[in-house]
């Protein structure tokens, strides 16, 4: 796997490399100091991407939040992105639809019987279910009634599909003198997925503009989509306008990075948890003296739950969803530790490194939350970007924009599949025994998916409660 083989060439050559990929010069960080260097100090200088397929062929040519070039028009995006969709405001808004959520998968679990559960399974349906809602106001992956709906069976598909092509190696990207043959066929199977997604998407902005204005002619902002076309006309405050291309291209985005990243997380978590009954004894008492017995967890209660605080940032530490970050460009040549860094170099951050580098953490390999209790070691230590030890989420200007929603799923998610439920592994496998190994795609997935039975923990009308 790329973090594991660029992380044994920087334990030999150091933690700040040079490999040349193809005709890309490609410059690797992999230590908490010299990821600062660059993200920090020199940050500005590598806040733009290199040329990659995906965001040519899928991603509307780059007009999108993710892969769009550093400028003007990435700022307009990045600060919609900030007020309108992930501000504390908005995430309180569409606080019900995520404890919604959660609750039916809470009530799908409880009554899952002897049959063992694909938990990453019900995690992808649930994050991606509650992006849906509020993102375009409609579940991706059907309501659960056994109904069916036939746009969310094919949204379903070209999710899926998408997670697969861009985690192809694509040589194209590291030869450009290749990339008009397209050797792997890789182009073409993305621009046949962005007509398929475009259709998608264009058929459910016109439908929302439709349905934008009640009978009594006042804008209903029911859904994120809503709110990005009623700022069309004036995005920034400042007369810039919103396309409905970079609408879309906004949506694919939240889409692609919010799901696969927060239901792996999670379920690193809960089999982190399994394999260490100590700690979760430790998580269960402080959610039932907090929370009780009578009731499911609510986003309000986490702020409360300082052991379960450093159950996820540990989680966050030993398993990063991107383990490399999205890669940078290098508008102009700089100097990084005496180093001379190129002009149109690519970097890569490797945060999965980082996170394990024994000169920094105590113990790296180990499972120990206490390090970021009160008077631990890492006490101070969070996710958000300020501390280079540990950037799940990436750091500087193109830090994860969705990281406030992120944090808040991942942590309504961990924290209701611990207070509710007792976990027992399938086919009577020890803990101990659990396959921790990693796959490698976009985002870093368990190789071996988690096969649990849950054991419901509360009384059965707490499950009925949709919050």
């Amino acid at each position: 796997m790329p973090h594991h083989s660029i992380a044994a060439l920087a334990r030999t050559y150091g933690p700040l490399m040079h490999l040349r990929m193809g005709f890309v010069d490609v410059v690797v960080a992999a230590s908490a100091a010299v990821a600062s260097q660059f993200l920090k100090v020199h940050d500005a200088n590598f806040s733009s991407r290199p040329p990659n397929s995906g965001a040519k062929y899928v991603a509307y040519n780059y007009q999108d939040l993710v892969f769009a070039p550093y400028g003007p028009r990435w700022r307009m995006l990045r600060k919609i992105s900030s007020v309108h969709l992930f501000s504390g405001k908005a995430l309180d808004d569409f606080r019900h639809i995520r404890q919604h959520e959660v609750s039916v998968l809470t009530r799908a679990l409880a009554s899952a019987g002897s049959t063992p559960v694909n938990l990453g399974q019900l995690l992808n349906v649930c994050t991606a279910n509650a992006l849906g809602r509020v993102m375009i106001g409609r579940r991706v992956f059907g309501d659960g009634s056994g109904g069916g709906d036939r746009k969310a069976d094919e949204f379903k598909t070209m999710v899926v599909e998408l997670m697969v092509l861009a985690g192809v190696f694509n040589i194209g990207d590291f030869v450009p003198a290749l990339e008009w043959l397209d050797l792997q066929g890789v182009a073409a199977k993305m621009k046949k997925l962005h007509k398929r997604f475009d259709a998608f998407l264009s058929e459910i902005v016109e439908e929302h503009k439709m349905n934008l204005k009640g009978s009594d002619g006042i804008e209903k902002h029911t859904d994120m989509l809503s709110t990005l076309i009623a700022l069309e006309e004036d995005a920034d405050g400042d007369g810039g306008k919103l396309t409905d291309t970079e609408i879309k291209a906004l949506l694919l985005n939240m889409f692609t990075a919010g799901t696969d990243t927060s239901s792996s997380t999670v379920e690193w978590a809960i089999a982190e948890l399994i394999r260490h009954p100590k700690i979760l004894s430790k998580v269960k008492q402080e959610l039932d003296s907090v929370v009780g017995r009578d009731r499911l967890v609510t986003e309000l209660d986490l702020a409360q739950l300082t052991y379960f605080q450093a159950v996820v940032k540990e989680t966050f530490r030993l398993h990063p969803s991107t383990p490399l970050s999205l890669p940078r460009l290098a508008a102009e040549s700089c100097e990084i530790n005496g180093y001379h860094i190129p002009k149109g170099s690519t970097l890569l951050v490797n945060v999965w490194a980082i996170a394990r580098d024994p000169d920094v953490w105590s113990d790296p390999l180990e499972f120990k939350p206490e390090r970021f209790l009160p008077g631990g070691e890492k006490a101070n230590v969070d996710v958000r970007g300020n501390d280079f030890e540990l950037i799940p989420f990436g750091a500087g200007r193109r830090i994860c924009a969705g990281m406030s929603l992120g944090l808040r799923m991942v942590q309504l998610l961990i924290a209701t599949l611990v207070h509710g439920f007792d976990w027992e592994l399938a086919d009577g496998l020890m803990p101990e025994k659990l396959n921790m190994d990693e796959s490698f795609g976009l985002t870093l997935q368990r190789a071996v998916p988690l096969m649990v039975h849950p054991r419901p923990r509360l009384p059965l009308h707490a499950y009925g409660a949709s919050n």
